[in-house]
């Protein structure tokens, strides 16, 4: 007869439920995956279905009983260790927006605006265009691969353990200064272009003021940030697959400073 103890089943839910926590976490907060448009039993399976597999070959977890204070604080800490990679990770997702707003603001499309529920709210209409290009480059590159490697070797970097205090928080941080270098690095080429072309606007208008500044300005601008954006697609490409393998190594920077 097979007799099962209070501690072996303690030590069985803790190797499970404590990974799951985690990866759980970084799908619902990861870019793409974790997007509301995904249904939550697609994210809750695909949790499951990684955890069974990543489970058996992690280091043993601590001998703490998972409903204690402190097996709910690792379960806790386990939340925050996979938000905090998932942010990391849709760092560059919200640089692209954010460059896609400033251009579009040059433009004069800043009033162009669309629901985005990943936000949720309302974003401009090119910023959610550069937002879905690098989502797309992400699943071309195979990032979703990527990322679920990174989560594994996590685990190595970060053993699920007490920790004493979230001092990696400030790793988090300082990569979410990256959203403005990163959004300034892709649209700076437009908007210098942009600006070239309302000074030449501007000179146009002082030398025929009868000229309707309105009539043609915000048409020709549009026009020229269109052309200069298609122009600039093929640069944009190896910026950001730096910007994501800069991510993939940031979460596990991010990781080892939660340690």
């Amino acid at each position: 007869m097979i007799s099962v103890t209070t501690e072996q089943l303690n030590v069985w839910l803790a190797a499970f439920f404590w990974p799951l926590a985690r990866i759980l976490a970084l799908i619902a907060s990861a870019p793409v995956i974790g997007n509301p448009s995904v249904p939550a039993r697609v994210k809750i399976g695909l949790a499951i279905f990684v955890t069974l597999l990543v489970a058996p070959l992690l280091p043993a977890p601590p001998s703490t009983d998972p409903a204690s204070a402190s097996g709910l604080l690792i379960l806790a800490q386990q939340v925050l260790i996979g938000l905090a990679m998932g942010f990391t990770m849709g760092i560059v997702i919200h640089a692209a927006e954010m460059a896609g707003e400033l251009i579009g603001l040059q433009m004069g499309l800043g009033f162009a605006t669309l629901y985005d529920a990943s936000v949720p709210g309302m974003i401009p209409v090119i910023g959610q265009y550069l937002g879905i290009v690098i989502s797309l480059a992400l699943l071309a590159v195979d990032g979703h691969l990527l990322m679920l490697s990174a989560l594994v070797e996590s685990f190595h970097v970060l053993p699920i353990t007490p920790l004493s205090a979230p001092s990696g928080l400030r790793a988090v941080a300082e990569w979410g200064g990256k959203i403005f270098s990163y959004s300034l690095a892709l649209s700076l080429p437009l908007l210098a272009a942009l600006l070239i072309t309302n000074l030449a606007l501007g000179v146009l208008t002082r030398a025929a003021p009868q000229l309707n500044i309105f009539a043609v300005g915000f048409p020709l601008t549009i026009l020229m940030g269109i052309l200069i954006l298609t122009l600039s697609f093929r640069y944009f490409a190896p910026a950001f697959e730096r910007m994501l393998m800069a991510s993939f190594t940031a979460i596990l920077q991010v990781a080892a400073a939660l340690r």
